[in-house]
Order: C-alpha cells, then structure tokens, then sequence
C-alpha cells in the first residue's frame, strides 16, 4: 500500500502572513521544494506522490494551497483570478520560507504558474518537474472580444449558493461526475476532503472560491505562451499521463518543441496520475530516477 502523508510527518503551515496553507512533507532542514497543484484541486494533490519523493531524495516538500483553493483565502474584492496571480502566491512562499531559489513541483494549472514563473524571474527557479502540464491555457487575437464577453457576463450574474453535500462520499461522487478530466473516486478523495468544510445547515459545502469558474478576462495568446517557454533556462522534466491532456495534439507538440532543457516521459495514466495509488509509484521512480540517475527509470520520450 501507497504511504500517505500523515504516516510521514506530515504538517500543516500557513505562510503569507496567513493568507496561504500549505502541507508540509520532510525535515525542516532538508532542500525545499514548493509544490504547486491544477485547478480546484489543493495541496492534498500530492498527498502521495510528496512522502515518496521527500524520503526517498531527501527534501522538504511544502506544498501550498492556491489562493481560492483548499484551505487559503479567496483574492480580496470582486476581482477575477488570472493564472499570473498565482506567481504571487508561489513567490509569497519562497520570500516567507526564506527561498531565493527552488525547485518546482507541478501539476496542471500549477505546471502553468511554474513556467510563468521560470520564464519571467529565472534567477527564482531552480528546476521544474511538471506533471501533466506545460505552458498555458490562450486564446487566439481574434476571440479576445469574446472571451471578454463571457468573463464580463459571468461576472454580473449573481452568484449561486455553493453546492451542499451529505457527507464525502457525496462530494467525491459529485467530483467524479462533474469533473473536467476523468478521475477515480480514491485518487481525488484526499483533494475534495481539504476543499469541504461544515455548512450551517448541518451539510458539508466546497470551500473553493467560486469565482474559479469564471471565464478569464483575458488569455495569453498562443503566441506569448511560446515566448515565455523559449525564456526557460532550467531544466525541465515533464511527466505525461498517456491518457493525460497534452500527448499529441497539437498545442502539446508545439509546447514541448519550444523548451531547450526538457526531458519526457510517457507513464500510464490520467490527468491526476500523480494523486492516483496506481500510478504514483511509477511517477515517483521516474522523478526520483531522473534526478538521481537511478536504474529503472521509463526511457524518456521525443
């Protein structure tokens, strides 16, 4: 059986001034990684994949939760998220735990922060390890008067009240169903307890700020994106779930061919391999493997 985190010493910290939770894996004076996790997830995301790697390399891992996520605060106001935002988030860490540089474990939306963050302050980024990401979601010239009009509509509407649930089962079932990508109820189980919390009805509601679902304003085009990526100077190691978002398509190939440092690999799974107690050993031996230059690790792909 996969070790979870609490059988690790695992810790719970708020960094920020308390405006950011994180979970904390490792010695305190071990090598720091941050960890960043996708969209309406948490840093429960790698409450499986962090143990392995902190015994195993050594490191602390301080994975935080996102502003609107898990257990840290919404962005003040009535303001829209972008996903530059979160490079605040991410160096508000670093500057609290003291971090002029570190490396950078990423999922997702998360894998998208990090390589903003690479490609803008490199001297902050020592390496990234990507998981099913890389680059950014964009929106092409000519739908940006669109895409501003469903940011702006969503904004005006009222917004609902927050689904209620009976109990975890409930909202996991809930996750499963509704979810972007395909996922298993145990893999997101962690993920959607740290997003709950007791309502006043009794019921259990989602924590996560609401506002995550609206449209952006504004994307960055395909274009920027493929700047930024030309401006990452550090290695890269970028995991890819074979049933995962980026593969082959189009937008994946060409994110891929625009870094100069980076290393693939192609392991079974989905989107949340790295959360998944079926794949997050084989995503474990490849990190760990990679950077160690251990045996057994899948050979890295084109």
């Amino acid at each position: 059986m996969t070790p979870t985190g609490a059988a690790l010493g695992l810790a719970e910290r708020r960094l920020a001034e308390g405006r950011l939770a994180a979970l904390v894996w490792g010695e305190e004076g071990a090598p720091t990684w941050l960890a960043l996790h996708g969209w309406l997830d948490n840093a429960a995301s790698f409450s499986r994949l962090a143990p392995l790697l902190a015994r195993r390399l050594g490191i602390r891992i301080v994975a935080i939760d996102m502003a609107g996520h898990g257990l840290s605060r919404p962005l003040a106001g009535n303001l829209d998220y972008a996903i530059w935002d979160y490079c605040h988030d991410l160096l508000d860490a670093m500057d609290d735990l003291g971090l002029e540089r570190a490396p950078l474990l990423a999922h997702s939306l998360g894998a998208g922060v990090a390589c903003l963050l690479a490609a803008a302050l490199p001297e902050r980024v020592e390496r990234l390890v990507l998981i099913d990401g890389l680059g950014a979601l964009t929106t092409a010239p000519q739908e940006t008067a669109q895409q501003l009009g469903r940011s702006l509509k969503a904004h005006r509407r009222r917004r609902s009240r927050s689904p209620r649930y009976a109990d975890l089962d409930s909202a996991v079932e809930a996750r499963v169903v509704g979810g972007a990508t395909p996922v298993d109820a145990e893999t997101v189980r962690d993920i959607v307890a740290r997003n709950l919390a007791p309502g006043d009805d009794g019921q259990l509601q989602l924590r996560t700020d609401p506002r995550l679902l609206r449209p952006s304003p504004v994307r960055l085009t395909d274009e920027q994106v493929a700047h930024l990526l030309d401006a990452i100077a550090c290695e890269v190691l970028l995991i890819e779930g074979r049933d995962g978002i980026l593969g082959d398509s189009p937008r994946g190939i060409a994110a891929r061919a625009r870094v100069r440092q980076l290393t693939r690999h192609v392991l079974e799974g989905g989107h949340h391999l790295h959360a998944s107690p079926s794949h997050v050993q084989a995503v474990a031996d490849t990190i760990v493997n990679a950077l160690t230059g251990g045996p057994g690790a899948p050979a890295a792909s084109a």
